[in-house]
């Protein structure tokens, strides 16, 4: 199997900036426009994050592949399924994925601030999965 370089330094700067948005926000009160800063702040982040991640799973996967068209042919589900499937996530992470990726889905046709606060409340586990995939990737491509 071939070795990929993957840099995954762009994801990692995306997660902590996620991370930091979610504090300032959680820091804010509701009523004030520094919490909607961060409230878009942070659900952008995690939108940037998600697409990220996702371009980063499947370089990591391209070495299943006979060629990386198949691979970049994939849609976003069966690339995660393909992740679970090579030992790079759980059926569990790849479930809670799936969750994150249909919430991003919704986040881009509906601004509405009870939206975004459901969208807030993933955000923990969704900066703790993209935090192990990362590692995965790294320590999939040492």
């Amino acid at each position: 199997m071939t070795q990929l370089i993957i840099d995954t330094e762009h994801l990692g700067r995306c997660i902590q900036t996620l991370a930091s948005s979610l504090e300032l926000l959680r820091n804010s009160g509701p009523e004030t426009i520094d919490y909607e800063i961060y409230r878009n702040a942070t659900v952008k982040g995690f939108e940037l994050a998600l697409e990220t991640a996702g371009k980063l799973l499947r370089k990591a996967l391209k070495p299943y592949f006979a060629g990386s068209r198949a691979v970049d042919e994939l849609y976003f589900n069966d690339l995660f399924r393909h992740a679970a499937k090579h030992g790079l996530l759980t059926v569990e992470e790849v479930e809670r994925w799936f969750l994150y990726r249909d919430n991003r889905n919704i986040t881009a046709h509906d601004y509405g601030a009870k939206f975004a606060e459901e969208t807030l409340r993933l955000m923990p586990g969704f900066i703790a999965d993209s935090k192990r995939l990362k590692e995965r990737i790294d320590d999939a491509d040492a």
